[in-house]
């Protein structure tokens, strides 16, 4: 993520995990592979994705894996039923207790 300048943009995200605006070597050299796509997902999407899964599934994912949750939503409604479709939950979404209450203005939380 660069400025117009070319120097690193300033970042935000409801996950304290995703603020940053750089990668490693290796997902740069995925990247430019064409092997892997990368995607953006708001905060909203996020937000939307936790409640979603909690709600059907009973889990509550981190936010960070709730980015990939709503890309994951985004995206199932344009495959084949035969298509799979796997997401990865890379943590829990207790420790994002404080967050979620505040963001999603939940009460006793």
């Amino acid at each position: 993520m660069q400025d117009e300048n070319g120097q690193i943009a300033l970042t935000h995200s409801v996950s304290a995990g995703l603020d940053y605006a750089s990668i490693g070597p290796e997902h740069a050299a995925l990247h430019d592979s064409g092997r892997a796509e990368y995607v953006s997902q708001d905060d909203r999407a996020a937000l939307d994705a936790v409640v979603r899964l909690a709600r059907t599934e009973g889990i509550l994912p981190a936010l960070e894996s709730a980015h990939a949750v709503a890309e994951a939503l985004r995206l199932a409604p344009t495959m084949a039923a035969h298509d799979i479709l796997v997401v990865n939950l890379s943590g829990r979404g207790d420790k994002d207790m404080g967050i979620l209450a505040r963001e999603l203005h939940l009460q006793g939380a």
